[in-house]
C-alpha cells in the first residue's frame, strides 16, 4: 500500500535532499587535501597517522556501502538518510573538537560509517520518488552537484585554513548536515516494495565488510610496500578467503544480501564494472598529471586548479547533454563514446594541456550519468538501495585502484596517493609520466562492459533513464518470473 505524497515533500524535496547528501560526502572527500599539512603541524602528527585520518574514512566507506543500501530497502531511505545526516552531523562537531589525531582517526571511521548511510540512499531517493522517463534527467542534476562539490573542495577548504584553522573545514559539515537531516524528514514518498519477511543476517554483512576493508587495506599499502609487500598480501590475500565465503554463504542463504535479482541483472553487472575501471583510470591519471604540472612544469597549485578547470566545466556541464544522449543513442553507444573521451584524455595528459582534461570531464560525465541511470533504472522493485551502494562501492574502489596503478607504475619515486581517498600524495617528477599509458589501459578496459549495456529503447516503447526499459530488461523480468530473493 502507497503512502500518500504531498506536492511539497516529492520529487523536489527528494532531488534537493539526494543532490546535497551526495555533494557533502563529495565536498568532504577532496577539502581535505589542502587540510592535511595543517592538521599535522597542529597536532604534531607523524606522516602515516595523516593518512589514516582519510583512510579511515575511505575504508569504512568501502565496507558499509552495501550493507547501507540493504537496510535502507528494508527500513526505508528517509530514514536512513536522516540517521546518517545527524551521526554525520555528530562526528563531523566531534572531529572539529578532537585534542589529538588518534581521535581524528576513530572519529573519521564513524564519520564513514555514517557517509555510508548517507550515500545509497541518496541515490535510491530518486528512484522512488521519479518515474523512469524523468529519472535521467535528475540523476545529470545529482551528478552534477557532486562535480562542482568536488572541483569546490580544494578552493573552500584552502581558504578556511588560511582565514581560520583546519578544524573549520569539519564545522561546516556540521549545519550543512543538519539541513539535510531536515529535508530527509520532510519527505513522504511512495514505501518501497518490500522484499521479504524476517531480518538481515549478521554473517553475510560482517564477511563482505571485513572482505572489502582487506582489499581497500592492500590497495592503500601499495604506494609503500609494492605489490608485492607482505602487508599488500596480507590483505589481499584475506580480502580473497573472506570474498569466497562471503560468495559461498550468499549462494546458500534463503535471503541472500545481494539478491539473486541484482546479481543476474548484467546491465547493472556491466555499469558497475564500468565505473570501476574509468574512474580508476581518471583518478590516477589526475594525480599523476597534478606531479607533472607542479614538478616538471614547475606549476603552483593555483596554476594547477586553473589549469583543471576545462574538467571541472565539461564535467558539469557535461551532464544535461549526455542525459538526452542516452535517451536518444541508448546506454551502449553513450558509455562508448564517454569511455573513448576518457582514454583520449588520459594519453594526451602528458601535455598538461586543456585540450585532454576536457576530455577527461566531457567523457567521464557520460560515463557517469549513463552508469548511473543504468544501475538505478535496473534494479529490481525494493532494492534500489542495494544496486545503490554497489555502486558507490565501485566508485569508491575504482580510484583506490587507479592511486595503486599509478604508484606501482612510478616504481623507486616517492608515493603516489590521494588525500580524498586516504593515500599519500607524493612523487618524483622524473617517472610519473610513466603511468599514464597503464592507467589509460585501465579505462579503456571499460569499454567491454560498456559494450554489454543496452541499447536504444524501440520506438514507441517505454524507456527508462538510460535506454533500459524500466527494470523490464533482465532484473525487472527475472522479478516478475520468480520471487526476488
Amino acid at each position: 500500500m502507497r503512502r500518500p505524497t504531498r506536492p511539497l515533500a516529492g520529487p523536489l524535496t527528494a532531488l534537493l535532499a539526494s543532490s546535497a547528501g551526495a555533494g557533502l560526502v563529495a565536498l568532504d572527500g577532496t577539502v581535505l587535501i589542502v587540510v592535511q599539512p595543517a592538521l599535522r603541524r597542529a597536532l604534531g602528527a607523524s606522516a602515516a597517522q595523516v593518512q589514516w585520518t582519510s583512510s579511515a574514512y575511505l575504508l569504512t566507506v568501502a565496507a558499509f556501502l552495501v550493507i547501507a543500501g540493504r537496510l535502507g530497502d528494508r527500513y526505508g531511505h528517509p530514514r536512513l538518510l536522516l540517521v546518517g545526516a545527524l551521526g554525520f552531523a555528530a562526528a563531523s562537531a566531534g572531529i572539529a573538537l578532537a585534542p589529538g589525531v588518534g581521535w581524528v582517526i576513530g572519529l573519521r571511521a564513524v564519520q564513514g560509517l555514517f557517509g555510508a548511510l548517507l550515500q545509497p540512499a541518496t541515490l535510491a531517493l530518486l528512484r522512488l520518488a521519479y518515474p523512469p522517463e524523468r529519472l535521467g534527467s535528475a540523476v545529470a542534476v545529482r551528478t552534477g552537484v557532486i562535480a562542482v562539490a568536488a572541483a569546490t573542495g580544494p578552493l573552500i577548504g584552502g581558504v578556511l585554513v588560511a582565514r581560520l584553522d583546519w578544524r573549520a573545514v569539519f564545522v561546516l559539515n556540521v549545519p550543512v548536515a543538519l539541513a539535510i537531516a531536515a529535508l530527509a524528514a520532510a519527505l513522504r514518498l511512495p514505501a518501497p516494495a518490500r522484499t521479504g519477511s524476517g531480518r538481515l543476517g549478521v554473517a553475510g554483512p560482517a564477511l563482505l565488510a571485513t572482505a572489502l576493508a582487506a582489499a581497500a587495506y592492500g590497495l592503500a599499502g601499495v604506494p609503500e610496500h609494492g605489490w608485492t609487500g607482505t602487508p599488500v598480501r596480507l590483505g589481499f590475500t584475506m580480502a580473497l578467503g573472506l570474498g569466497m565465503l562471503f560468495v559461498r554463504g550468499e549462494l546458500r542463504a534463503e535471503r541472500p544480501m545481494v539478491p539473486a535479482a541484482v546479481a543476474r541483472s548484467r546491465p547493472v553487472a556491466a555499469s558497475l564494472a564500468l565505473l570501476l575501471a574509468v574512474s580508476g583510470g581518471l583518478f590516477g591519471a589526475l594525480y599523476t598529471a597534478t606531479f607533472l604540472l607542479q614538478d616538471v612544469r614547475g606549476l603552483d597549485p593555483l596554476g594547477t586548479g586553473l589549469r583543471v578547470l576545462p574538467m571541472t566545466a565539461l564535467m558539469v556541464a557535461g551532464a544535461p547533454p549526455a542525459s538526452r544522449a542516452v535517451r536518444r543513442y541508448g546506454a551502449r553507444g553513450t558509455a562508448l563514446a564517454g569511455t573513448g573521451l576518457v582514454v583520449a584524455g588520459i594519453a594526451a595528459l602528458g601535455s598538461g594541456g586543456p585540450v585532454a582534461f576536457g576530455m577527461l570531464g566531457a567523457g567521464f560525465a557520460a560515463v557517469m550519468v549513463t552508469a548511473t541511470g543504468t544501475v538505478v533504472g535496473d534494479a529490481p522493485p525494493g532494492y534500489a538501495g542495494v544496486v545503490g551502494g554497489l555502486k558507490q562501492t565501485a566508485m569508491n574502489v575504482g580510484p583506490a585502484l587507479g592511486i595503486a596503478l599509478a604508484a606501482s607504475a612510478g616504481a623507486g619515486t616517492a608515493a603516489f596517493g590521494t588525500a580524498a581517498f586516504g593515500t599519500a600524495a607524493a612523487a618524483g617528477a622524473g617517472t610519473a609520466g610513466a603511468a599514464l599509458p597503464p592507467l589509460a589501459l585501465l579505462a579503456a578496459a571499460g569499454l567491454l562492459p560498456a559494450g554489454l549495456l543496452p541499447g536504444r529503447a524501440p520506438v514507441g516503447e517505454a524507456s527508462g533513464p538510460a535506454g533500459v526499459r524500466g527494470w523490464g530488461s533482465s532484473a525487472g523480468r527475472g522479478c516478475r518470473r520468480r520471487r526476488c530473493g
